[in-house]
């Protein structure tokens, strides 16, 4: 993707965002350029509604194959948690070994985050509420879509968690 510079102030102190500090007064976004009409997101519509299906039918968002996988007592879903981390690290691979592009043609770039112990913190947090519910934030809509009504609880609780996280933020430890 194509890096645009802005110019700020003062020094932007934000080390595991997209944001990239360059000097004392420029940061470098990763985000695209390109404007398009509005129903060029339906794309995007259309590729969630086959991930969500995909997941019913690979029983990933079900209730049961989550808690087999917290009491080590199947080994279906970590197999397709270990397939989806082998394919990241292959095309992760893949882009920065042959600079692949967008297919807008935008170069797309990969920035090193820099590790922190509140990522183990929250790692834990999060897998103490997946256990807990029984649903990763991933397929709520659809458990949802599947008329797991009780569902929204869970996804007025991560909403609520992601607002009290953008509060904290800048309290919490680095």
């Amino acid at each position: 993707m194509e890096t645009r510079e802005i110019k700020q102030p003062a020094i932007i102190k934000e080390t595991n965002t997209d944001f990239e500090v360059r000097s004392l007064d420029t940061i470098c976004i990763n985000e695209s350029q390109m404007q398009h009409a509005w129903y060029h997101s339906l794309k995007y519509l259309v590729a969630g509604l086959f991930f969500g299906i995909l997941l019913v039918k690979a029983e990933v968002i079900s209730w049961f194959r989550i808690q087999e996988m917290f009491r080590l007592q199947s080994f279906h879903m970590y197999g397709v948690i270990g397939s989806a981390v082998v394919t990241g690290i292959i095309s992760v691979w893949l882009i920065k070994k042959f600079k692949v592009k967008t297919i807008y043609g935008e170069r797309i770039e990969l920035h090193p985050k820099q590790f922190n112990k509140g990522q183990v913190y929250g790692g834990l947090l999060f897998g103490a509420g997946w256990a807990l519910t029984g649903a990763c934030p991933g397929p709520l809509y659809a458990l949802i879509g599947t008329g797991a009504t009780v569902i929204i609880i869970t996804l007025l609780s991560a909403i609520a968690g992601t607002w009290v996280y953008g509060r904290l933020r800048n309290k919490l430890p680095h």
